[in-house]
């Protein structure tokens, strides 16, 4: 019998919690045979991420994923077997009532964020009774250590992204708009929030020697490349030069093309949960934005994912890495950081690939969060 899910998911910011969800109801449709709802508050910011969104459909199907419009009043419906609270969401109060009448009741999980802090591996799993209700909570958090629920990945990546490196790259670009890249071109990808620093990476990008390529999807990172070219607007489509520097706005992408950027450019700059995800199964070197908390508690998830991507670097490699991260994200001033970063490529090349292989053998989220759901039914 296929297993039923339900995935709830409220769009907070940046799309990164319906990117997530999104990714997670396809992998299980397609590759696990579930029978999959996903719940999405906005379909507006949903169909950013996948245009063939109806944003006025209250029912859809998309990939062998049913979507639902959650709206303020939630229909009386029969829960699923599997019941996913997207980054502590929090249900409907009506769904968890019906919940409460199931036997046996349906496996609930609350999907945490991703992090690779060491007490990751002492939360994963725990369980939280509900204080009044005969229903049990089980906190699932992703991770790059084992006893982790790993991170998303399909199964059939690797094969698709070989396929593109082989045969399908120059067909990408010039969807783009762009030719082939000559030798001594550099092209990155930015994605990124809104960055004091910013500026100072656009000026080392456009003073040195080196030529390169920004491609930058449209987004929230416009109004600051508009104020440090000194212009009005800046829309999708256009070009700017500025010395060795070429501006290139992209449109927003939807989150297979988006992959298939990753995948074509030398370097990724990305930002959160799940384009650091993807940019990692890019095997390319990256340089990561964690999203903005108060106090700086992000840096806390900066270091940690930092101390465990250098493993396997000298202490110079480990060094420019280290240094580029952290002035990307405020800690220290930028100078020299670009520099030393851009001179060891060829080494980070080789351990982005390294990397992901390590990653993948944690095994991957959706088939982690399967076996977790088989072996407490078998329990």
């Amino acid at each position: 019998m296929r297993t039923t899910w339900d995935i709830f998911c409220r769009v907070i910011d940046n799309y990164g919690d319906i990117g997530i969800a999104w990714r997670l109801a396809r992998q299980l449709a397609a590759e696990h045979d579930g029978v999959v709802r996903l719940w999405i508050d906005d379909l507006h910011a949903f169909q950013h991420l996948w245009p063939a969104i109806n944003t006025d459909a209250e029912i859809q199907n998309h990939c062998g994923v049913d979507v639902r419009a959650w709206g303020e009043n939630f229909p009386t419906i029969n829960p699923a077997q599997v019941v996913i609270e997207a980054f502590g969401c929090a249900l409907p109060e009506t769904y968890l009532m019906a919940m409460s009448t199931k036997s046996p009741p349906p496996v609930w999980i609350n999907l945490e964020y991703l992090s690779a802090e060491p007490w990751v591996t002492t939360h994963h799993l725990l369980p939280s009774p509900h204080p009044s209700l005969p229903l049990t909570k089980y906190f699932f958090f992703p991770g790059y250590q084992q006893a982790t629920g790993g991170v998303l990945c399909e199964r059939d990546l690797a094969d698709r992204r070989a396929q593109f490196r082989r045969g399908e790259k120059a067909a990408f670009w010039q969807k783009l708009g762009l030719a082939m890249p000559v030798a001594e071109e550099i092209r990155i990808s930015l994605f990124a929030y809104q960055n004091p620093v910013l500026p100072d990476l656009l000026n080392a990008w456009a003073t040195g020697k080196q030529t390169i390529t920004c491609l930058i999807p449209d987004g929230k990172l416009v109004p600051q490349l508009v104020a440090w070219l000194g212009e009005s607007t800046l829309t999708v489509g256009e070009i700017r030069q500025r010395g060795s520097l070429e501006l290139r706005i992209l449109p927003f992408l939807n989150q297979d093309d988006y992959d298939r950027l990753l995948w074509a450019c030398d370097i990724n700059f990305v930002r959160g949960e799940d384009s650091c995800v993807r940019a990692q199964w890019a095997q390319k070197p990256f340089v990561w934005q964690a999203y903005p908390q108060p106090e700086n508690t992000h840096w806390d998830k900066l270091d940690a994912l930092m101390s465990l991507y250098v493993q396997g670097l000298s202490e110079v490699e480990a060094r420019a890495v280290t240094a580029m991260w952290r002035a990307w994200n405020g800690r220290t001033p930028l100078i020299l950081s670009w520099a030393d970063f851009l001179q060891e490529k060829a080494v980070l090349d080789e351990h982005a690939v390294e990397w992901s292989l390590r990653l993948s053998e944690i095994g991957d989220l959706a088939g982690n969060l399967v076996d977790f759901v088989e072996h407490h039914e078998a329990g």
